[in-house]
C-alpha cells in the first residue's frame, strides 16, 4: 500500500520522471559519441595497419601469450625435468641515461617448463620458471602464481590428469613442492617443453604535477636448459609471435640451439592478461559520471520534497510509521534508478562496442561473468547511488548542501584521483572509504603483483575488489537512509 502511494507520488512530478530518463539518455549519448571519435592503428614497418586482436584464453579474457618454446608431445600422465642456467639477454635503453644497450634481464623475465594445451596463443597452461628477481615460480591461468619456499636451479613439472604439480631442487636430488594446480579439460595429449620470454623494460617518469609517464623498451632473454629429460624429439614453436618485426627484432631473432644436450633458447614477449593491446569494456561507460549527477539531484529532491512543501506531517498521518515511510520512499528510488541503470547499460554496452569495432578499435575481451559483472554492477551502482542522495537529502533536508554533499563524496574522489589530483596514497584512500569505492564494480582487468606495469589509481586500478567496493556504497546508502529515518522520528518537521 504504502510502496504504491509513494510510487504514485514520483511519476507524478514530472521534473524526476524527466530527469531518470535524462540520466539514462546521457549514459548511452555519451557512450556512443565518444565511441564514434576514437580510432585504432599499428605500424607494420612503415605502413598503418589495423591493429590486431589480442588472444583469448579459455574463458574469453584477452591475455599477451607470446614465448618461445621448445617442446614435444606427451600423451597421458608424465613429467619434464631440467636445469636452468643463469638468466642472461638484453636490454636496450635502459635508465638512468637511455643511451646504450646492455646484457641483462628485465625483473620478470621467466624461463623454465610448460605443459600446455597445444600452442595456440592463449591455450590453457601451467608452468615453473626462475625469473630475473623474482625467484622460483609456478605460475598458470594468466593470472595465477605462487612463489616457491626455496629458489633452485632444477624445476620438474609432473602431470597426473588434469593436475599440474611444480616441483624446485637445488641439486636435483632432494625436491620441493611448489603447489599443484588444476587445468580443467586438459585434453589427453598436451605439449611439454622449454620456454623462455622477457617483457618489456619499463621507465616510470614521474610528473612533477602528478601522475607519470611510462616508456617500454624491448628486451630479450637467453637460458641454457641442461639435463633435459625427457631427451630427444623436440621442437620449436615461436608462441604469439607477429609476423611484422622490429628491425632490432630481426637481428636477435627468438628461438633455440642445441649442442651437447644444452639447450639455448631465447625469446621476448609476456605472459599473462593484455591490458595494453586495446579498449578496456568499460570505458564505454565513461557517462556515467555525468549521469549520476541527473539521479543525485532526482533522489535529493525526493528525500527533501514533503519537507519544502510541509507535507510531511500529512505522509506521516496517513501512515503514522517512519521507518516504513523512509523505507518505501527509498525503495522507490532505488528502483526507478535500477531500472534506469539497466536500461542505460543494455543500450550503451553493445552498441558503442559495435560503434568501436567498426573504427577498427581493438576492445579487449572479458569473461562471461566479468561482463555480467560490470553491466549489473554498473546498475546496482546507479541504485545505489539514488538511495544514498534520497538519505542524505532526507536528512538534511535541503536540496542545495545535500546534492553538494552526495557530489563530493560520490563524483568528485575517482575524478580526483585518477587524474592525479591528489597524491596516490590520499586518492587510494579515498577509493577505500568514500561512496567512490562502488565505481571499482566497473574494472574489467584487476592488479596482480606479477604485472610489470605500474597499478597505481592512477593508472586506473581500485584498491578495492569490485563488489567489496560496491558494499562500501551499499553501507553509505543504509547509513544514509537509517539517519534520516532516526531525525523523521525525533523530528517530523
Amino acid at each position: 500500500m504504502i510502496m504504491r502511494a509513494e510510487w504514485l507520488k514520483f511519476r507524478t512530478v514530472r521534473s524526476w520522471v524527466l530527469g531518470s530518463a535524462a540520466a539514462a539518455l546521457i549514459v548511452v549519448a555519451l557512450g556512443c559519441l565518444a565511441a564514434t571519435g576514437v580510432t585504432m592503428s599499428c605500424m607494420a614497418g612503415t605502413q598503418e595497419v589495423d591493429c590486431p586482436a589480442p588472444p583469448t584464453d579459455s574463458s574469453g579474457r584477452s591475455v599477451a601469450d607470446q614465448f618461445t618454446f621448445v617442446h614435444q608431445a606427451l600423451t597421458g600422465n608424465g613429467s619434464i625435468t631440467a636445469e636452468v642456467g643463469a638468466l642472461d639477454g638484453t636490454i636496450t635503453y635502459p635508465p638512468p641515461n637511455h643511451d646504450e644497450i646492455v646484457r641483462g634481464v628485465v625483473p620478470w623475465a621467466k624461463a623454465g617448463l610448460m605443459v600446455k594445451d597445444g600452442t595456440k596463443p592463449g591455450a590453457d597452461y601451467a608452468a615453473v620458471m626462475v625469473t630475473g628477481s623474482h625467484g622460483v615460480r609456478m605460475q598458470s591461468g594468466f593470472t595465477h602464481d605462487k612463489a616457491a619456499a626455496s629458489d633452485g636451479s632444477w624445476l620438474r613439472l609432473s602431470r597426473e590428469g588434469n593436475r599440474i604439480t611444480g616441483y624446485v631442487s637445488p641439486d636435483g636430488t632432494a625436491w620441493q613442492k611448489i603447489e599443484t594446480v588444476r587445468l580443467d579439460g586438459l585434453p589427453s595429449t598436451v605439449q611439454i617443453g622449454l620456454f623462455v620470454t622477457s617483457p618489456s623494460g619499463l621507465t616510470v617518469e614521474e610528473n612533477p604535477q602528478g601522475g607519470h609517464a611510462v616508456s617500454a623498451r624491448w628486451t630479450q632473454a637467453t637460458a641454457e636448459f641442461s639435463q633435459v629429460s625427457p631427451a630427444g624429439g623436440w621442437s620449436e614453436s615461436l608462441v604469439g609471435y607477429s609476423d611484422h618485426r622490429t628491425t632490432w627484432e630481426q637481428t636477435h631473432p627468438p628461438g633455440h640451439t642445441e649442442a651437447g644436450g644444452v639447450f639455448t633458447v631465447a625469446g621476448a614477449g609476456d605472459i599473462g592478461l593484455e591490458t595494453e593491446g586495446g579498449l578496456a569494456v568499460e570505458r564505454v561507460l565513461t557517462g556515467l559520471f555525468a549521469a549520476l549527477l541527473a539521479l543525485i539531484v532526482v533522489g535529493v529532491l525526493c528525500g527533501t520534497a514533503e519537507f519544502r512543501h510541509s507535507t510531511i506531517r500529512t505522509t506521516l498521518t496517513a501512515m503514522p510509521r517512519p521507518v516504513r515511510v523512509s523505507a518505501a520512499k527509498a525503495a522507490v528510488v532505488g528502483a526507478v534508478s535500477l531500472v534506469v541503470g539497466l536500461i542505460a547499460v543494455g543500450l550503451t554496452l553493445p552498441v558503442a562496442t559495435r560503434l568501436l569495432r567498426a573504427n577498427a578499435v581493438v576492445i579487449l575481451d572479458v569473461s562471461g561473468p566479468t561482463m555480467l559483472r560490470i553491466a549489473l554492477g554498473t546498475a546496482l551502482l546507479m541504485a545505489l547511488a539514488g538511495v544514498f542522495a534520497y538519505g542524505v537529502g532526507a536528512l538534511l533536508r535541503r536540496a542545495v548542501p545535500a546534492v553538494l554533499t552526495v557530489a563530493a563524496l560520490l563524483v568528485a574522489p575517482p575524478i580526483l584521483a585518477v587524474t592525479s589530483v591528489l597524491p596516490p596514497e590520499v586518492g587510494a584512500w579515498l577509493l577505500r572509504v568514500t561512496p567512490a569505492a562502488a565505481f571499482a564494480i566497473q574494472q574489467s582487468v584487476g592488479a596482480y603483483p606479477q604485472f610489470s606495469r605500474p597499478q597505481t589509481v592512477a593508472d586506473g586500478y581500485f584498491p578495492l575488489p569490485p563488489w567489496a567496493g560496491l558494499a562500501v556504497l551499499a553501507l553509505w546508502a543504509l547509513a544514509a537512509v537509517a539517519t534520516a529515518t532516526w531525525r523523521l522520528r525525533r523530528s517530523p518537521a
